[in-house]
């Protein structure tokens, strides 16, 4: 076998290792946020963390001679999807989490795919085959079971929050498809996190001014230092890591581990109790995911994996 081969083998061996970290290491992220809120504003935390974000994607670009110019027809494109993908996403994230349970949290941010697969539908003229109807069929299922026993006495503004999230999220992925943005992947990730830390920078001092940290727990102390060093820093650099090694497809249903560990994280960490239509909405909405992430000709790609 060529050396060449047993490389490559070698390095996607190792990626798909660095997917099951990153799966874990997002996944608690969710838990760290919570703990986080207690002691932190959610502007603050969020300046923080995408602040932190930025540096090191900039640092590593660098390291890496990586270019990051962004010409001048991309430069509308990056701002518009670091407001969608990044400064909407997390702001309206961590406001969810203060107005209901991680766990229900999670679930509902990650229907994300059915509303990305929509809006290809409608944007790009993305058509649906036989496997992604019976994802959005299955996720519509799932979000009604998750949300139909609240509707009596109002939906509570966390699960608002939530699906606004992952219809942020969505558009902003359908939009980067749709701009062709010319530049290197992570030059543009280096730059929404940028415009995210900005975008929470500003929120963070028109609505509270400089921000004044009181005294801060030991719980809340580690939690924060877990979101910024491993949640959002480490994170980033294992999934550029990961999607220059892999497949897209292979990399987006290996992130489905994500709320698997956020959920269990949220049931060991915080005590959440999940209740029974919390977990099958989570199923419904999980394979639903796989449904809408699965690329055509699905069985030969999962026997591939």
């Amino acid at each position: 076998m060529p050396q060449t081969s047993i490389q490559s083998r070698k390095d996607t061996g190792r990626a798909k290792l660095l997917l099951l970290v990153l799966g874990v290491v997002w996944g608690l992220n969710w838990p760290a946020v919570k703990i986080s809120l207690s002691g932190v504003s959610p502007w603050t935390l969020r300046t923080i963390g995408l602040g932190a974000a930025a540096c090191t994607l900039f640092v590593l670009a660098l390291v890496r001679g990586r270019a990051l110019h962004i010409g001048s027809r991309d430069r509308v494109h990056i701002v518009m999807t670091g407001l969608l993908n990044i400064a909407l996403f997390n702001i309206l994230l961590t406001f969810a989490q203060l107005g209901a349970a991680t766990s229900r949290v999670a679930i509902i941010t990650y229907s994300m795919p059915l509303w990305a697969t929509l809006f290809a539908r409608i944007a790009l003229g993305e058509k649906l085959d036989r496997v992604r109807s019976m994802g959005l069929a299955l996720g519509a299922g799932g979000l009604a079971v998750l949300i139909s026993p609240l509707i009596g006495g109002g939906l509570p503004h966390g699960i608002l929050y939530a699906l606004a999230a992952a219809v942020t999220w969505a558009a902003g992925t359908v939009y980067m498809k749709w701009a062709r943005i010319n530049a290197e992947p992570l030059a543009i990730a280096a730059w929404q996190l940028l415009i995210g830390a900005l975008v929470a920078l500003t929120g963070l001092l028109y609505f509270e001014g400089w921000p004044h940290p009181g005294a801060l727990h030991l719980p809340v102390i580690c939690a924060l230092a877990y979101h910024i060093f491993f949640g959002m820093a480490a994170g980033y650099i294992l999934w550029f890591e990961i999607i220059a090694k892999l497949p897209a497809g292979i990399a987006a249903l290996g992130t489905l581990l994500v709320p698997v560990v956020g959920v269990s994280g949220a049931v060991l960490l915080l005590g959440e109790r999940p209740s029974t239509p919390d977990m099958l909405g989570f199923v419904l909405i999980f394979s639903a995911a796989i449904c809408v992430l699965l690329p055509t000709g699905s069985l030969r790609f999962l026997r591939r994996i």
